[in-house]
């Protein structure tokens, strides 16, 4: 009898220790940079957001490990450096070519086997998994392969076509459909604690939303980015020039299409902050709200015509820098600003330090749990790779860029927040440059076939 008593004691107990620990909401967006997030575009419109970061951690300095969607995701979720796994551009297939990533368990699976309910929807990997690993990712179904489902109807699908302004009812959009089901999932009961990971496609093009987001902004206020410079690229290396628009599917004839375009990227950046507000909002009248860790970034950064460029795919600040905002409940530090040049990577070990996890996979990020204490403390550069030899380096004030011939670029961003100036070749920065320099790889995996979109 006193075996029997002891032995629901001690499962009592493990079921307790269990409800303890914290959950997860994992928000992901696409292409979505800094015009509204940290204020650098007064114009644009972010309630959800906005009054999201008054409650977390906001990280002004953070730098994805790609500028483009499949490896940015792919060491986000492996905790991986591009430069170790060879995933270095879209269309390269990571999950099932890198030895590395084969063999590296996911953010999702560590969850998942440390206890936890997984439930996953949306843009996740942007990429195909092998064969029954969806399954240790995630509990739920269907997940429509990580990637970008459920696709509207053959009526409302875009083919074709990168950029326009085409508005469709809510219920036509893939996030509303997987914000809705998030949703669905923080007003259930769940007897573990749960990792929640919702991957919204906006405001990645194709630039479409319900029309009341277009309605928002009036084209005769668009103006063209501040950032924009003429002459901007008459400095760089020939081989940074390489990088600029590979495929040329933003080239607008003249200002008012131009406008048209930033108009349709501000309109889906609205649309994906509310979609996102709609799913913390949920969470925050739930009964998880206290125990609940939020997470919030965007792989990569998005070129409006800053460096004559759209899109990502380059590193400079607009590509490499990300959106990233983290909520742990009871942190002194939440509402603060963070300045410290971080990664997306170390979002893997973070968690895994907040959550108290038993990672067994090597990891190449760094705990942010340290500034989520304290977001004055020193911290490292952060590192953005984009093929063999090509890297670019931020600390607090500098951004340094070498790419594979040895040719180089340095920015001032205390000075020169635009990147208009590249003073690499001044006598006074060769410290930096060398300091900055030694946070660059000595060794790049060779890269996964893909292509550089």
């Amino acid at each position: 009898m006193k075996k029997l008593v002891l032995l629901i004691v001690l499962c009592a107990s493990i079921f307790a220790s269990a409800q303890q620990k914290p959950n997860v909401l994992f928000l992901i967006v696409d292409d979505m940079n800094d015009y509204g997030f940290y204020e650098t575009v007064s114009q644009i419109k972010m309630p959800y957001l906005n009054k999201f970061k008054e409650s977390a951690v906001v990280f002004e300095n953070a730098n994805c490990g790609s500028p483009v969607c499949t490896p940015s995701r792919a060491a986000v979720f492996s905790g991986l450096f591009p430069h170790h796994t060879g995933a270095y551009f879209n269309g390269c297939d990571p999950w099932n070519k890198s030895e590395k990533l084969k063999q590296q368990e996911t953010l999702p699976e560590m969850f998942k086997r440390n206890g936890y309910e997984t439930f996953g929807r949306g843009k996740l990997y942007h990429a195909q998994l092998s064969e029954g690993r969806i399954e240790k990712n995630f509990d739920n179904r269907p997940i429509y392969g990580g990637g970008f489902g459920p696709f509207p109807d053959e009526e409302h699908q875009i083919k074709g076509k990168f950029w326009g302004i085409q508005a469709f009812p809510d219920s036509i959009f893939p996030d509303v459909k997987n914000a809705n089901a998030a949703i669905e999932f923080l007003q259930q009961d769940h007897d573990k604690p749960f990792f929640l990971a919702l991957g919204l496609w906006r405001p990645h093009t194709p630039f479409t939303c319900p029309q009341r987001f277009y309605d928002m902004y009036d084209m005769n206020d668009i103006e063209l980015p501040k950032g924009y410079n003429e002459n901007d690229l008459s400095d760089i290396p020939e081989i940074a020039k390489e990088l600029l628009d590979p495929f040329g599917r933003f080239n607008p004839k003249n200002k008012q299409e131009w406008k048209e375009l930033i108009r349709a990227y501000f309109a889906c950046t609205t649309f994906a902050d509310w979609s996102v507000g709609r799913v913390i909002e949920t969470l925050d009248n739930s009964k998880y709200a206290e125990n609940t860790i939020v997470v919030f970034w965007s792989d990569n950064g998005y070129h409006c015509g800053e460096k004559n460029h759209w899109e990502k795919n380059t590193l400079w600040e607009q590509a490499a820098k990300t959106p990233m905002a983290i909520r742990v409940p009871g942190v002194k530090e939440n509402g603060k600003h963070c300045f410290a040049p971080v990664s997306s990577v170390d979002l893997y070990p973070t968690l895994t330090e907040l959550c108290n996890l038993n990672q067994k996979s090597k990891t190449d990020g760094k705990s942010l749990k340290p500034l989520l204490d304290n977001v004055e403390l020193d911290w490292k550069p952060a590192l953005t790779t984009f093929g063999e030899g090509f890297a670019s380096v931020r600390d607090k004030r500098f951004r340094y860029i070498r790419y594979s011939d040895g040719s180089e670029e340095l920015y001032d961003h205390l000075n020169d927040p635009y990147e208009w100036n590249n003073i690499q070749g001044k006598h006074a920065v060769q410290r930096i440059k060398l300091r900055l320099g030694k946070y660059i790889p000595e060794k790049f995996a060779k890269e996964l076939q893909g292509r550089k979109n």
